[in-house]
């Protein structure tokens, strides 16, 4: 059972494969997740925007969803199902199918193509919490959604939800902060992303729904555990090549097109750690291949521990 003790960490919240005819590529999906596992990552997550959630139909949620706990627990791994659509009754199907899985969490967003209204994100977020039987419940806060929380407002549904047990804290949103972070920390995980990490790290950030994890998870998970013990000098050297390779892929495929499934799949694909496929759901781009070995160049000059994977039997490049 997952608690706030233990859901934690950075969870690799991978991309789904596709084959080239635009279908779920199972075998290539459940290896990948396989991998994430093996590596040692604190949970597996699906369902986000990088899972490409807002891009598939339910029976295709179903197979994904299925994979991603059944190789998960296999590896003794929690799996966090996202669950998020646009209307209650979706995320609600998605909730129950989740708990038949045997998920360890869900995760949904708000309602995003009409805003809605505070006593709607209320009612809303306890009917689909109804659905999934209290299973641990993440929120995925995000503008892209028009509307964002207060501390207040967090702290309220927590009270109703007492199974409310994390926030995907984004750009623009209360947790992104570092107040923000530390009000939110009293009551709630807050998870952030990697380039946050040192300047929330001392504010309570607890983890994050990760992309690095999976481009290379000796280099993500140090940098965590960096976090964890406090040792902010540690951090801090961590994250310079962190940030660099932020800015090189804003200011080097920013103009692509690209949405944060296809950066996330750059990054694995280009270290070597993911199988996954280049293809993305049309109509957003998908990553090219001259793309990736760039990519995978500017590791070799700039940051060479990028490609570095000791013991690891099954690394692709």
């Amino acid at each position: 059972m997952l608690t706030r003790d233990n859901f934690t960490g950075p969870w690799a919240g991978l991309p789904v494969a596709w084959t080239d005819d635009d279908r779920f590529d199972e075998t290539t999906y459940r290896a990948d997740v396989s991998h994430c596992c093996e590596s040692g990552v604190p949970g597996v997550y699906t369902g986000g925007t990088t899972g490409e959630f807002y891009a598939m139909e339910f029976d295709e949620f179903q197979a994904i969803a299925r994979a991603t706990v059944e190789e998960c627990h296999a590896r003794n791994t929690p799996a966090m199902i996202g669950c998020s659509s646009t209307y209650t009754l979706g995320a609600q199907r998605r909730a129950e199918f989740a708990v038949q899985l045997g998920a360890d969490a869900i995760q949904v967003t708000i309602p995003y193509w009409m805003e809605v209204g505070r006593m709607a994100i209320e009612t809303f977020l306890r009917e689909v919490s109804s659905a999934s039987g209290g299973l641990p419940l993440s929120l995925y806060e995000t503008t892209r959604c028009k509307v964002t929380l207060s501390i207040e407002q967090h702290k309220e549904l927590h009270d109703q939800l007492p199974n409310y047990l994390m926030v995907k804290s984004n750009a623009g949103t209360i947790g992104s902060t570092q107040d923000g972070c530390r009000a939110l920390s009293e009551f709630v995980n807050v998870f952030t992303g990697e380039g946050d990490w040192e300047n929330l790290g001392p504010h309570g950030v607890r983890g994050g729904c990760s992309s690095m994890v999976y481009w290379n998870p000796q280099v993500c998970l140090a940098l965590w555990r960096a976090v964890e013990e406090g040792d902010w000098e540690s951090v801090r050297q961590q994250a310079r090549p962190v940030s660099t390779l932020f800015a090189f892929l804003h200011d080097e495929f920013g103009t692509q097109g690209y949405t944060d499934t296809a950066f996330d799949r750059l990054g694995g694909l280009a270290s070597g750690f993911l199988q996954t496929s280049m293809r993305i759901r049309s109509p957003y781009a998908s990553v090219l291949p001259a793309e990736v070995e760039k990519l995978r160049s500017w590791y070799a000059t700039e940051f060479p521990e990028m490609l570095d994977f000791p013991n690891d039997k099954t690394r692709v490049v």
